[in-house]
């Protein structure tokens, strides 16, 4: 527990304000130090009376973003005083004209930048505060690159000091910061932050998993250190021989690394063959780095048997956030494969700290033209002209797609070099040519063969497109496309047409509920919605005018409603007194009939519960409730993708969830089977499941190839120790070698 103690404060504080000037990569001027002092001295005196939930002072937080902006980043002056003022503008009296007075306009318009948005969206549960905080910042982001590298260093602070705050807000910012800065982080080429926010966000996520590898870790350090030693000796001797100045370091891959590589390959941590790696920085002048580099290649390979599969040449074709490296995987005296890692002294300070190193400040902010950084920001503030501002939800979608994806190099016929996100279609790179080639696009010549609008191209394709006058876009084409600038304009002539369409299909849907008879009213469109599964208005209306549905499909769904009860409507529904109508033999019916549906306290028993069908959380999983639009709340387990997801987007709406106590209800989950095809062995899984287990099955089922047995078996569950106990009880059968849950079930 924090003990408050001014005094030491003070000279804590005093301390942590005197580290920043360590770190400058150039001597600052006069003019620099007194604007760096005033902004420190402003901070301190306008979070003066505050604390941060860890009970130590709130300035803490913006010296400690201050010294990872100058120290990790590499930023200058400027980007110092605005990490220090970051917080007053949001959290004090203090405006962004006083700001401006003092500093400047630069340092305003970054600092407004990095401020919230204060609006509260309570009204609008369709709105995602985190959404529209990050358009925002991208905004500003798009004249000042240092916008973005603040915020990130303002996250990693808040990131290593997430302990204090409550499992609903760790859980927020953990998915927020997964979902969003931790790609953002690596296409800025900011590797080391990368990797410690995945490490932190996995610290909070899963946490078991977390604590289990950072223990192992620790465990195999002595081990590893002993290994790397005589692993690096002939490599250093051999380039002692060849006079090249070097460094040689070996370092364990991040936590979050290590778990995905156990996740994809189905192995253990001691089965991670490539869990450290071996890096050689060359001090090598400019003109010869990329010669030395191949050399040291040439060196190690002659040591070391290459495996050719694992060679990763980003010195001839860096990546798109500047990086730039050798990479080849080793195989060891010992049996072991090593990954080996060889940079220049320059690549390794652009891995470290990305595109900032690149810059060469004549003043702070400017960065050169045609640069990969400055490519890159122009196709942000495109994106950001072509936003649909009432959408920012969309906008971050389209965002991760097209910028946090990987690149493609497609040609003209003329042989003109494109470049389209990954994944992207023919149909992407017609809109890339111009939005009206895009509209009229029914197909393409790829590499001189006919393919479809949805044929997904390769690097080096060569496209064609053939368009027709007749052609008119389609709403499936969204599913299609995954460029920003195809999916917006997709979307501007859907609503386009949508509009054309209005005041007729309202007059048609009017006319028909007044048929029915059922008032013609906000309520009972919106139930109508529902009955149809249409999203809005707009395309209700749309659908009715061009026969999508008619009278008979609208009496269906208000017959339906009388008949049975809509009960997903009248879980909300509230009586003339303004009170909730207790539906509690309603919830506990629905719960009988359907047991992958979850009642988790009976406190809050009036609302609607549903456990996804992503992730399939049964009691003793770490949960997580996302109460969503129109829908009631869902359930997911707190390592869920799309639950991680759905926190980063809508974390106002995050839900405290814990499963009750003596709950009798059984809970869908999976189990994947792996092991050898030996006589007998599904009759003896059958007899353990429906014998000692007593668990009723959903589905079971098995594939044998080469005397190997893969089976998947989907089950009831009633919690995670019936589980665990089942688990070992299907591990005493002979050729079971490997079973284990299906962490995210796949839709059947």
């Amino acid at each position: 527990m924090y003990v408050i103690d001014e005094a030491r404060e003070k000279r804590e504080i005093q301390e942590k304000y005197e580290t920043i000037f360590r770190y400058f990569r150039r001597d600052i001027s006069e003019q620099e130090r007194t604007d760096i002092q005033n902004a420190f001295e402003l901070a301190v005196s306008a979070h003066a009376n505050t604390r941060r939930k860890s009970g130590e002072p709130y300035i803490f937080h913006p010296l400690e973003v201050a010294r990872i902006v100058v120290a990790d980043i590499g930023l200058g002056p400027t980007a110092v005083v605005c990490a220090l003022l970051h917080d007053v503008v949001e959290d004090t009296e203090y405006t962004l004209s006083d700001i401006e007075e003092r500093f400047g306009a630069s340092v305003a318009r970054i600092v407004d930048g990095l401020t919230k948005i204060d609006t509260i969206f309570d009204q609008d549960q369709t709105v995602s505060l985190q959404a529209e905080n990050f358009k925002k910042i991208l905004f500003t982001l798009s004249d000042d690159v240092r916008v973005i590298l603040i915020k990130l260093a303002d996250r990693l602070h808040n990131m290593r000091t997430l302990d204090s705050m409550a499992k609903d807000k760790q859980l927020k910012i953990s998915s927020e910061t997964i979902n969003v800065y931790v790609p953002l982080a690596h296409r800025l080429g900011l590797y080391t932050i990368k990797s410690e926010l995945e490490d932190l966000a996995l610290k909070y996520t899963e946490p078991e998993i977390y604590t289990s590898i950072a223990n192992k870790i620790k465990e195999t350090e002595s081990e590893r250190a002993r290994f790397i030693n005589e692993f690096v000796a002939p490599i250093r001797k051999r380039l002692d021989e060849s006079y090249l100045q070097f460094s040689i370091t070996g370092r364990v891959k991040s936590i979050c690394s290590i778990w995905g590589k156990m996740k994809k390959k189905g192995v253990p941590f001691e089965e991670v063959y490539d869990l450290f790696a071996i890096r050689i920085v060359l001090d090598s002048p400019i003109e010869k780095e990329k010669d030395d580099c191949y050399k040291v290649y040439s060196l190690v390979t002659g040591l070391y048997r290459p495996n050719p599969a694992r060679l990763r040449d980003w010195i001839a074709s860096p990546k798109a956030n500047g990086y730039e490296a050798l990479h080849t995987t080793v195989m060891s005296h010992t049996g072991r494969w090593v990954e080996v890692q060889i940079r220049s002294r320059r690549m390794d300070e652009i891995a470290e700290k990305g595109y900032a190193a690149h810059w060469k400040y004549k003043n702070e902010g400017v960065i050169p033209k045609d640069s990969g950084l400055d490519l890159w920001l122009g196709k942000i503030r495109e994106m950001l002209e072509q936003a649909d501002e009432k959408s920012a939800l969309n906008f971050l979608r389209d965002f991760r797609l097209n910028f946090f994806a990987g690149e493609i190099y497609v040609y003209t016929p003329k042989g003109e070099l494109r470049t389209l996100p990954a994944g992207a279609t023919v149909l992407d790179f017609a809109f890339h040519i111009h939005s009206d080639i895009g509209l009229s696009v029914i197909g393409a010549k790829v590499n001189h063969k006919l393919e479809p609008i949805n044929h997904p191209l390769k690097n080096g394709d060569q496209v064609e497109i053939i368009t027709s006058k007749t052609q008119q876009p389609k709403e499936e084409w969204l599913q299609y496309v995954v460029s920003s600038r195809a999916k917006s304009s997709i979307r501007q002539w859907l609503r386009d047409e949508h509009a054309r369409y209005f005041n007729e299909g309202r007059a048609l849907v009017k006319g028909w509920m007044e048929a029915v008879p059922v008032p013609f009213n906000d309520e009972m469109e919106h139930r109508l919605m529902q009955g149809l599964a249409v999203l809005n208005r707009s395309r209700l209306y749309y659908e009715a005018a061009i026969g999508h549905f008619s009278e008979a499909d609208i009496r269906r769904v208000f017959k339906a409603d009388e008949k049975h009860g809509n009960w997903f409507t009248n879980l909300f529904r509230t009586s003339p007194q303004g009170k909730e109508i207790d539906l509690q033999d309603a919830i506990q019916e629905q719960v009988e009939s359907k047991p992958e549906t979850l009642l988790l306290g009976a406190d809050i028993h009036k609302l609607r519960y549903y456990v996804s069908d992503c992730c399939h959380p049964i009691p003793g999983d770490d949960v997580v409730g996302i109460m969503m639009p129109n829908k009631g709340i869902e359930v997911h387990r707190t390592n869920c993708p799309r639950g991680i997801e759905l926190m980063s987007q809508y974390g106002n709406r995050i839900v405290k969830a814990k499963w009750k106590k003596d709950q009798a209800v059984t809970f869908l989950t999976g189990l994947r089977l792996h092991g050898f095809d030996l006589m007998g062995i599904v009759k003896d899984i059958v007899e353990v499941l429906s014998g000692e287990a007593r668990v009723n099955m959903r589905s079971l089922s098995f594939t044998a190839s080469e005397g190997m047995l893969e089976g998947k078996i989907m089950l009831y569950i009633g919690d995670t120790e019936h589980l665990q106990a089942i688990i070992d009880r299907l591990g005493r059968i002979e050729g079971l070698e490997k079973i284990e849950r299906i962490d995210h079930v796949e839709e059947e």
